[in-house]
């Protein structure tokens, strides 16, 4: 073997491990902001949750009331 054919050798591997390094590094900040911005989807979906309960609730209290007192348009 020569020298040279050594040489590239060793530059082929050295290569070859730096490319999964900075794929991993690459994927890890990809799934660190996938996972934030999960977090921030659930956040707003629960959000939006409480605010269609309030507001079924409001409704079913407004018709409650109309069957009660009647509806204030009727008199």
């Amino acid at each position: 073997m020569y020298k040279e054919q050594i040489d590239a050798w060793r530059i082929s591997c050295l290569g070859a491990n730096t490319g999964e390094i900075n794929q991993t590094k690459r994927l890890s900040q990809e799934l660190k902001e996938e996972k934030r911005r999960t977090a921030e989807v659930e956040k707003d979906l629960r959000k939006k949750e409480k605010a269609l309960a309030e507001a079924a609730a409001l409704l079913l209290l407004r018709k409650k009331a109309r069957a009660i007192w009647g509806d204030p348009e009727d008199e």
